[in-house]
């Protein structure tokens, strides 16, 4: 475009058919709904009052509007597109691609003792692989990668989805990610401060510094990348770096991967404890059991679980490793028959009389009332 800007559709509620709730989450639902063309699309929605009420209310809206741009930058088959974004007085909310074949842990959990097999494993984690070493490239660190986040495309390869924690991260030897800003059709007066943000180009780390702090961040020329000393994720799955506090920076991505690696092999996590506490000790003191003959997986898991992230193997190194000889990293993304096919899936008869905005508040209300 010569604008240099990405036209990002509105979406009315009224003329989406809503199919189903496909998942909840801490800040909303996600729906399955078809266009007036017959597409299928996830949308991710997000009670409004409840942002408001949030002690970390502009936080919490600088979140959503960062992953509204990135989606924008996109350009990778393992990676999902901003289809449109939607607003109402009660919600807000933005669609990407459907995936029927849902996410990696329901489909480890179909598998004879909720494991997968090394085949599956070597090619679901290359997928991994592709997909995060492109966004390292763009600048973006993810730092929420769990199985959760990893849905099955109906063509059977991965999707990496949920990019609500991720930030961008700056170095010398990578190009610097500049996300498009979105170009609105409409705002209502209930949107106003989401659209502000999505216009901002700003990550939630990178807004708590002054406009001259953050140019100084974005012009300097350092070798070592800059790192990110917030703390988020999944407690499973979240690296020692960060919970030692001393800053963090793509290496994580790869921490998480191992974790994963792990969970698919074993069919549990390698350093889960009783309560959040033994967790994290659990993170930063012990060694993952690798049971079991010696293997090029294992090994892997081995290298990836580095608890130094100085010393944790990166995307070269995973890619020449001998889980992976043999195996094409061109050709990846061309394969036919992936090891699952999601089955065709008939939505015409599936209920369509959602009110989505009742839905949202009743289901944030619950979990209000739950914790």
């Amino acid at each position: 475009m010569t604008s240099g800007k990405v036209q990002v559709p509105c979406l009315e509620l009224q003329q989406l058919k809503v199919i189903s709730a496909l998942g909840r989450g801490a800040k909303g639902v996600v729906f399955l709904v078809q266009t007036g063309s017959d597409e299928l699309l996830a949308l991710k929605t997000i009670l409004i009052a409840s942002l408001d009420q949030s002690r970390d209310a502009d936080d919490e809206y600088r979140r959503i509007c960062f992953e509204q741009e990135v989606l924008t930058c996109f350009h990778h088959p393992l990676l999902p597109k901003l289809r449109g974004v939607l607003s109402t007085d009660k919600i807000i909310g933005y669609a990407i691609d459907y995936c029927p074949g849902q996410h990696l842990n329901s489909l480890r959990m179909t598998q004879t003792e909720k494991m997968l097999s090394d085949d599956m494993i070597r090619f679901y984690a290359a997928e991994l692989v592709l997909a995060l070493d492109y966004l390292h490239g763009l600048g973006i660190v993810y730092r929420d990668l769990k199985p959760e986040n990893v849905m099955i495309q109906e063509n059977g390869h991965l999707m990496l989805v949920d990019f609500d924690l991720s930030t961008r991260l700056l170095a010398k030897s990578r190009r610097v990610f500049k996300p498009a800003k979105p170009e609105l059709v409409k705002t209502k007066s209930s949107f106003l401060k989401f659209y502000r943000c999505c216009n901002s180009g700003i990550t939630p780390e990178d807004f708590t510094n002054s406009d001259d702090q953050v140019k100084e961040i974005v012009n300097s020329e350092c070798d070592a990348v800059t790192k990110s000393n917030s703390f988020v994720g999944t407690e499973e799955y979240i690296a020692p770096e960060m919970i030692e506090g001393k800053g963090h920076d793509f290496a994580v991505d790869w921490w998480c991967l191992g974790v994963m690696l792990y969970e698919m092999l074993y069919s549990v996590t390698p350093f889960r404890g009783v309560n959040r506490k033994e967790t994290f000790h659990r993170i930063l003191s012990k060694s993952p059991k690798l049971v079991g003959e010696p293997t090029a997986l294992r090994d892997l898991i081995g290298k990836l679980l580095e608890k130094d992230p100085r010393m944790r193997i990166g995307a070269e190194e995973i890619k020449g490793h001998s889980f992976f000889w043999g195996m094409d990293w061109d050709l990846i993304l061309q394969v036919a028959r992936p090891p699952f096919i999601p089955p065709a899936t008939e939505h015409g008869g599936e209920n369509n009389e959602i009110d989505v905005e009742c839905f949202v508040q009743e289901t944030m209300q619950v979990r209000v009332d739950n914790r």
